[in-house]
């Protein structure tokens, strides 16, 4: 019959008719699993489950214990909270601004200081609407009206962010009469969002959230002062600037006036050369006793030009930097630790040869000398080829690893005489007050620029190795985070205009008919909102040319 389709859900076949919500296939394939359905990959692409299927395709359902599922579980939490605040405190304006511990941080704008009751208040307002398990629905409609409903609900900013697209049409979000514009699915209805808690945090609030290792459950919470004062210095930079999201910066963009483009790329250089100058003088001020510097943080986050630039603003401090190799340290190939999946877990610490690296830091710190070992990576064996370093009293070990911050790498070392640095990509801007730009969309851009550059890899081999760098970034960085003497934010406000362009093209290159297409296809629409941007005005010491090319620091940034 003609109204009918054939579904492919793993290695069965259904025939359903045309129009067939997803969820109502969810129901008749009776697909078993422990966590909660809230979206479908349809012909590689990422499906709310209210979409009605009108043509053959493969389904495959998508479970908060995965990264796909998690995203439309924290959109959808994030909309709940928003029209939750809009019905408890009318004519507020509210603003999700950025990660924090296991959830989102907001603000409040209201005609006076928010309490610890309005959080209780809001939160119970929540539970209610989650109670009564509303629909949330797609709506499609033109721009025009969506233009009107924004202006009757005072989101302003949402109006500002629609005028950057060329459709005549945009998708809102509906649930109980609050619109939104979400960048992605959302989950059905409230009833999904069970799992949650809300917190009073000053001046704002922490929407807490689950993590797909435990979908169900909130982790216990860990309070991060260090990394939440980076972030209010970057929202306070980007309102100095006047950046603060992308509507914004597009509009410096298509004025077109150069010296206007070349002055922000300039100021913010400057501000994270300042940065890192005072980072210099911290060390520098105690060099008597600070003899290691050790440098870590997330994939993409500029940590080889960051150090290049520590160093040179050292050696003008009098300092002369020496740089180790902790890659060079790998134990034996045979000596390598395995993961879960039977495969060689070059990201564990144990793959570290840390007896042999701390024998050689206590030898440098009391002025002996080493023989510096390198790790043949084709073998697999620790080589020596002669070289040997001894620290002069005013040289400085710098050290750059994924095991930077944890002291198990340096456990022979007292932390008096280390100096420990975080270096991640923490945005300033956003898209609306809604719509926050995670730090991990920017790096994965970086990351696939960078390896099709430098490394040969197609966007299709970054974001299918993605997932795995992310549970080495969960287990080996982020809970160290908090031990580092400073932070250092890499992220540049204007950086996302000009990674678009140069972007783009490459994640075109990912075809409907692969698995990766859907997460292209995220990355290309969340680019979609940016006006591009020319690379030519990038300074040559920029953190972005490490991940774009022509950094003057080349033949340090391949690694």
């Amino acid at each position: 019959m003609e109204n009918l389709i054939k579904v492919q859900i793993n290695d069965q076949i259904f025939e359903v008719a045309k129009g067939t919500p997803v969820l109502e296939l969810l129901k008749i394939s009776k697909v078993q699993t422990n966590n909660l359905v809230v979206a479908a990959i349809v012909n590689n692409m990422l499906k709310d489950l209210g979409a009605e299927l009108e043509q053959d395709c493969q389904v495959q359902f998508v479970d908060t214990s995965t990264d796909e599922g998690m995203r439309v579980y924290h959109r959808s939490a994030i909309m709940l909270v928003m029209r939750a605040i809009s019905e408890i405190l009318p004519g507020s304006n509210a603003v999700v601004q950025h990660t924090l511990g296991n959830g989102v941080y907001g603000e409040i704008n209201y005609h006076r200081p928010l309490k610890d009751r309005d959080i209780g208040r809001i939160e119970r307002q929540m539970r209610y609407i989650i109670e009564a398990d509303e629909p949330i629905t797609r709506k499609t409609v033109s721009r025009e009206d969506a233009e009107r409903l924004f202006t009757e609900s005072g989101q302003v900013e949402k109006i500002n962010l629609l005028k950057q697209l060329s459709q005549e049409e945009v998708i809102l979000h509906c649930c109980g009469g609050y619109y939104d514009f979400c960048l992605g699915p959302l989950a059905p209805s409230t009833g999904y969002l069970k799992v949650f808690r809300l917190r009073f945090y000053l001046p704002g609030f922490i929407l807490e959230l689950p993590k797909k290792e435990r979908p169900n459950e909130i982790p216990p919470y860990v309070e991060q002062g260090k990394l939440a004062n980076i972030h209010f210095e970057a929202k306070k930079w980007a309102n100095i600037i006047k950046v603060n999201n992308v509507v914004s910066l597009n509009e410096v963009v298509l004025k077109g006036d150069m010296g206007e483009i070349i002055n922000l790329m300039r100021v913010s250089e400057a501000f994270h050369e300042k940065k890192i100058m005072q980072i210099a003088d911290q060390i520098t001020e105690n060099i008597d006793r600070i003899r290691i510097v050790l440098i870590a943080g997330p994939s993409s986050s500029g940590k080889t030009s960051f150090a290049q630039r520590l160093s040179v603003q050292l050696q003008v401090n009098g300092i002369k930097p020496v740089a180790i190799a902790l890659d060079d340290y790998f134990v034996d190939r045979e000596l390598t630790p395995r993961d879960e999946e039977g495969n060689y877990d070059f990201e564990s610490i144990d793959a570290i040869d840390s007896a042999l690296f701390n024998d050689h830091l206590i030898k440098l710190i009391q002025g002996e000398e080493i023989k510096l070992p390198y790790f043949n990576f084709k073998t697999g064996k620790r080589e020596y080829h002669g070289d040997r370093l001894r620290l002069e009293p005013s040289d400085l070990v710098i050290v750059e690893g994924i095991h930077g911050l944890n002291d198990v790498l340096t456990k022979s070392i007292p932390k008096g005489r280390k100096f420990k640095i975080y270096v991640s990509a923490l945005t300033q801007i956003n898209l609306d007050n809604q719509n926050r730009i995670p730090t991990t969309d920017v790096r994965i851009l970086r990351r696939i620029m960078r390896d099709y550059r430098c490394r040969g890899r197609s966007a299709i081999d970054t974001i299918r190795l993605w997932p795995s760098v992310r549970r080495g970034e969960e287990k080996n960085i982020f809970p160290f985070q908090e031990s580092a003497d400073v932070m250092f934010n890499s992220a540049l406000p204007y950086e996302l205009a000009v990674i678009k362009q140069i972007v783009e093209p490459v994640l075109k290159e990912i075809t409907p008919d692969m698995p990766e297409y859907s997460e292209a296809q995220r990355l290309l629409a969340f680019l979609n909102y940016f006006v591009p941007l020319s690379v030519d005005a990038v300074p040559l010491n920029s953190i972005i040319r490490e991940f774009i090319g022509g950094s003057c620091f080349l033949s340090s940034v391949i690694r």
